[in-house]
Parts: C-alpha cells; structure tokens; sequence
C-alpha cells in the first residue's frame, strides 16, 4: 500500500492542504481558530462487543454521539471505542488523526463508514490526511470520488445524539 497522497494523485483528487500545529482532539483543533473552509469534523473508531465488526463514524465536531442508541439503531450489540492497536491495524493511523481519508488503507473494506446526513449534505468537510498537523478539504464531489476509488460506501444516517436532562 502507498501513501495517502500517492492515492490521491493516482485517483487525480486534488485536495486544498492546510498545515497547522498538531490538534489530538475536536477541542485541540477548536483552539487553533484557523477558519478554515468546510464542516469541521470529528472521527471515531468503533467495534461492536465482539470486535467482529468495524465502524468509522463521521459526524459534526460538536456532537455528542448516543452509543446506546447507535447500537440499537443498527442492531449492534454494544457498539463501543476500538482500541489504538485496532485502529492501526485496520486504518494504519494513529489516535488522533483518523478522518475519512484514512479509508484509503482499508482495501478489504473491513470498515463500515458511518456519516451523519449533515456533513453528507455538506458542501465540503475537513479532513486529517493520516497526520494531525494538517488539514485538507474534501467537496461533496471530491468525497463521493474517494469512496469509489475506496470501494467504501457510506452510510448515511441522523447520527443519534446525548440528550441533555435539565433540572428545574
């Protein structure tokens, strides 16, 4: 397998690069305010209890997902964080980096992509490129062409979100 950009290039998707100091976390990122184009997003590696099944979930940086809802909304018996090992072993990344784009280390697609139908409506959604120090910015159209490239189809979803309780 080649490097990420290598893919791109080969598949002639030309995505805007920006570079950044290094951002771990959705908040890391917030706090560098760089305005950039796109939805900003925030990626997590899930498996379900058995560690059969693998799920990169894309959803709005500020959503708080429903994993309890999740699991029954996709009749996954408890759907839960994968490990670091896992996410290097099946994306090839490290915590931290993880974005859409880390499909393209998925050849055997053993990794389900979960999008919420905000960002899959979205003009263009922010991506970590296998590192965190940069970010590119892939279009709606840009991001249908990298599934195909990928073998990788989405599934797109109203990603179930934590509700708050108010006390009175």
């Amino acid at each position: 397998m080649g490097s990420l950009e290598y893919f791109l290039n080969k598949h002639n998707l030309f995505l805007p690069t920006f570079n950044h100091p290094a951002a771990v976390s959705c908040e890391d990122f917030r706090r560098l305010n760089l305005n950039l184009p796109g939805a900003h997003t925030k990626n997590l590696f899930l498996r379900d209890r058995q560690g059969t099944q693998h799920f990169l979930i894309v959803v709005p940086a500020d959503l708080e997902i429903n994993l309890l809802a999740l699991s029954r909304y996709l009749s996954i018996n408890k759907l839960g964080m994968a490990s670091e090992d896992r996410l290097r072993r099946f994306l090839k990344v490290a915590p931290g980096s993880v974005s859409v784009l880390a499909l393209f280390a998925d050849p055997d697609n053993k990794v389900q992509l979960l999008i919420d139908e905000s960002l899959w409506n979205a003009s263009a959604i922010q991506a970590h490129p296998m590192v965190n120090n940069q970010t590119m910015i892939v279009s709606r159209a840009n991001l249908l062409r990298f599934l195909e490239a990928t073998g990788h189809e989405a599934t797109v979803l109203s990603v179930p979100r934590m509700t708050k309780i108010l006390t009175i």
